[in-house]
This record gives C-alpha cells, structure tokens and sequence, in this order.
C-alpha cells in the first residue's frame, strides 16, 4: 500500500512537466535576454560613465545608491545564467556568469552557483541546505539553543536586526568566494580568481583615486549596503518561514511546500527578477523568467488538482512571516 502511494507521488510531477512542456514554457527565450542583458549591461556601464563624470564630489553618494540597485540586478542575471535560462551550453553560461559575477559585481560564479545547486536540491532542509546553515542568522530551534555569548545575544534580537544584518550581505559573499576559490574545487579556479582579483582591485583603486578618502568610504557604505539589503530582499520572501522537509517527500512536494510565491505585476517581475514566482522557478529551475508567471495558473491549479498546499503572498507579507520566524526561533534564548 505504501509503495503504490509513493509510485502515485512521484509521478505527480511527471504530469505537471507534459502539461508545461505542452504549453512550450521550457522553449528559450533569446530575444528577451538579449534586451535584458544589455539593459543591465549598458546601465551598469552608464553609472560608472556618471561616477567618473561627477567625480570627487559628495553627489557621487547618489551614485553608489543606484550603483547597489544596479549590483543586484546583474546579479540577477547571473542567477539565471547559473540555471541555463539563457544559454543551452555549460561553457557559455559559465563565461557569460564569470562576467557577470566575477569581473561584473565581485563574486564568484563558481563558488554561488555550486551552493544554490545545494540550496535547490533539499530547500529548507536543516542539514542539506546551505541557505539555511547556521551563520549570523539562525533558522531553527536546534541551531539557536547550541548558540552561546554573542551568538546566543544574536539570536535573541535577530528579528530585529535582520535588515542591519543585510547590509553586510554583499561583503559577506566575495568573503566566501574568495575562502571558497582557496580551499575548494571549484573549475576554472584560476580564471575565477583572476577575474575577482582584477574587479576587487579595479573598484578600491578607481574609489580612491577618484574621490577623497572619506568620500571613498561613503561611496563604498552606501553601494554595498544597498546592494546587500536589495540581494537579501529578493531572496528573503521565497522560504523563510516555509516549513523545513524531512527529506523524505517527492520532488513536486518537496519544491512547492517549501517556497511561497509573492504577488504583484511586472513591477515585481522586474524588482525580483522572476523570483516571485520562487514555487514554479523551483519545480523548473532552466525555465525562462519570462515563462514563469505563464506557468504560474498552471501550476497553482494542478497543485489543487492534487491537494497540495500552494502559498502566495503579498512582499510586505512575506517579510513579516520571515521576521516572524526569525523572532520565533529566538524565543527560548529570550527566556
């Protein structure tokens, strides 16, 4: 009995994948990418253009803040590079996300793409899942009681400090690309490196040459901090507060229970690049961004077909469940 409601889980998917297939919503999208790749590209250009242009100035401030909008669309972009949304080949996908990540905004393709592959495998899963590892943030009960001193005050108020936290998101990822680059294997390790090498020293040097010292620092607070606070918000809403898997469950429910979707129009689209449509992004992780939000009734209505539970929010919504959770997990703590 057991193993024919297993057989009947697992081919839940089989049936929800001809009903996209037959819909053509795995078919490439070229002629959106090429628009949104040169968008991104020529307004990325366009902002250093405008910081060599103002100059040693206190304007330039207004720069670094679009400067930090403009990171975390490129990086966006690579994101969907790493999913080969836009390239059928791994070669091609790898040298247009070495541009984008490395060279582009200062992070290592190789080292991300490997993680979120991690990520996409077991979402939410307490061991499995890098994006849910113990780190400055904690996302269970089991990881906030082994928290001791500043961990332990850490975990008390990391509702609170959550957006704080975010600004350091940006640091915190050349941190690890670099750790990662050194000590595991990752392809093309060289190239990776070198591309990073020259970005890191390429930024420092035009910040301090251009500006003076204190405007340098302003520039790079305020770039990495907005860069860090708008990455972290376009991956905040998707799981946070989700239910964590045992490990045991079929792929479709795996993917569905675990992500939440937000709601909103091409506004959103384009703020979270497709992301807010995070359950169909996980069931079909190649589809083209564009694809998504036409998946998007397909998916919803099989999934009551079947009985699974779909979640949809709206952003501000999905903010609170995550502080929500995140101020739940540091209630013992807080005793």
């Amino acid at each position: 009995m057991m193993t024919t409601a297993k057989a009947a889980a697992g081919s839940d998917f089989a049936e929800l994948n001809r009903r996209i297939q037959a819909a053509g919503l795995l078919d490439r999208r070229p002629s959106y990418y090429v628009l949104r790749l040169t968008a991104v590209a020529l307004v990325l250009i366009g902002t250093w253009v405008g910081f060599f242009l103002i100059g040693s100035s206190w304007w330039t401030v207004a720069v670094a803040a679009v400067m930090g909008v403009v990171f975390a669309q490129t990086a966006l972009v690579a994101h969907d590079l790493a999913h080969r949304q836009v390239f059928r080949t791994a070669t091609a996908s790898g040298r247009a996300g070495m541009i984008a990540g490395n060279l582009g905004i200062g992070m290592s393709y190789g080292y991300w793409q490997h993680k979120h592959t991690r990520h996409h495998a077991n979402p939410n899963h307490d061991d499995l899942d890098p994006d849910v590892g113990p780190g400055a943030l904690v996302w269970s009960r089991e990881q906030a009681a082994e928290r001791t001193g500043f961990g332990a005050w850490l975990t008390r108020h990391q509702a609170w400090l959550f957006f704080p936290l975010l600004t350091l998101l940006g640091l915190s990822l050349r941190k690890d690309s670099i750790v990662a680059l050194r000590t595991e294997k990752i392809k093309q390790r060289w190239l990776e490196a070198t591309l990073l090498g020259v970005h890191i020293v390429g930024y420092l040097a035009v910040l301090f040459l251009v500006l003076s010292p204190l405007q340098a620092l302003a520039f790079f607070v305020v770039h990495q901090a907005v860069f860090g606070v708008y990455l972290g918000l376009t991956f905040a809403p998707n799981h946070k507060g989700m239910p964590h898997p045992t490990g045991d469950e079929d792929f479709l429910r795996k993917q569905v229970l675990t992500s939440r979707n937000v709601r909103g129009g091409v506004l959103m689209d384009v703020a979270l690049g497709g992301l807010n449509y995070q359950i169909e992004h996980h069931l079909f992780p190649a589809m083209p961004s564009p694809n998504l939000a036409k998946a998007q009734p397909i998916v919803q209505a099989y999934c009551a077909e079947i009985g699974v539970s779909y979640e949809v929010t709206g952003l501000v919504e999905s903010y609170r469940i995550a502080l929500a959770h995140l101020h739940e997990i540091g209630a013992d703590l807080r005793k």
